[in-house]
């Protein structure tokens, strides 16, 4: 199938248990073909296999997208906190063999700021390329791992404000160049794009075929459609390299605009979102045709 489209699964529901599988099917009814899963923690109980086993009866395949967090970094110049990033990635890949899913996506690098709590901090010379040569060599053996396990993982670049490793589509390509495994591949956000990237669609032409993911997010984080991305560049750009990988969205709510609302965290739905799904996946459909026939 070219370019399948999915949603994140906490456009449902966070965390994703087993009381939820019944989501699936909802997901296919709306027309799409997978769903993006956050990588499971114990404590949440998801059983992998029966999971995997609903993803399959409602038609669809799973991604998983890790959760990285400061004892799982393998930038960090912490020993343990590095180790403990690298066992993080070794876990993700069997947690992906167990649920049949093929791509680990995410920040995978670790240093999460904002979300964590820590602060931006100037930082040396010798800091900066140690931090960078970190991050490498943990995703040389981490890549390595997932390609002999038949998956692939997927190096997303983050805004300034949520990590200080890798902001820009150009750092990520320089990164997944210098690890050179098919075992990693890069994965691009048009939502941290859209404040770090000069030129989107430049940018998904300089990643070319090292794109092995893509989220279409809006540049508000809203339902694709309702802000100012410009879609058929966006898919333009995609057709151009050749991308016909899966593509997932990943809205997050905008229809409260109190004063003093905390947007940035994770809110359950107040109402039935289908229509809004329906539309935002019909934008990025309608802006793929365009793009395969406007050439």
């Amino acid at each position: 199938m070219k370019n399948p489209i999915g949603i994140i699964s906490m456009q449902f529901v966070r965390p994703f248990t087993g009381a939820d599988l019944h989501h699936f099917a909802r997901a296919a009814k709306l027309g799409f073909d997978f769903v993006e899963l956050l990588v499971p923690e114990p404590e949440d109980g998801l059983d992998l296999a029966e999971t995997r086993r609903a993803a399959e009866d409602a038609g669809l395949f799973l991604v998983l997208a890790a959760r990285v967090s400061p004892t799982r970094s393998i930038a960090s110049d912490d020993p343990a906190n590095c180790q403990g990033g690298l066992d993080y990635l070794k876990r993700c890949v069997d947690v992906a063999e167990g649920l049949g899913a093929r791509m680990i996506g995410g920040p995978l690098y670790g240093e999460p700021m904002v979300f964590a709590g820590r602060p931006p901090v100037p930082r040396s010379d010798a800091d900066i390329a140690a931090r960078a040569e970190r991050t490498v060599e943990g995703l040389k053996q981490a890549a390595a791992v997932a390609r002999s396990a038949g998956k692939v993982l997927a190096l997303e670049a983050l805004n300034r404000f949520e990590t200080d490793v890798i902001s820009t589509t150009r750092q990520a390509i320089e990164v997944v160049d210098a690890v050179g495994d098919a075992g990693l591949g890069l994965m691009l956000d048009t939502f941290h794009m859209n404040m770090e990237d000069r030129s989107i669609p430049d940018a998904i032409r300089a990643a070319g075929n090292r794109i092995v993911h893509f989220q279409a997010n809006e540049n508000h984080r809203g339902h694709p459609g309702t802000g100012h991305i410009d879609w058929p560049a966006v898919m333009r750009a995609l057709h151009q390299v050749g991308y016909t990988g899966p593509i997932s969205l990943e809205p997050f709510r905008r229809a409260d605009d109190r004063v003093a609302l905390p947007i940035a965290h994770w809110r359950a739905p107040r109402e039935d979102e289908s229509a809004k799904l329906m539309a935002g996946l019909g934008v990025i459909r309608n802006a793929l045709a365009l793009a395969e026939v406007d050439q």
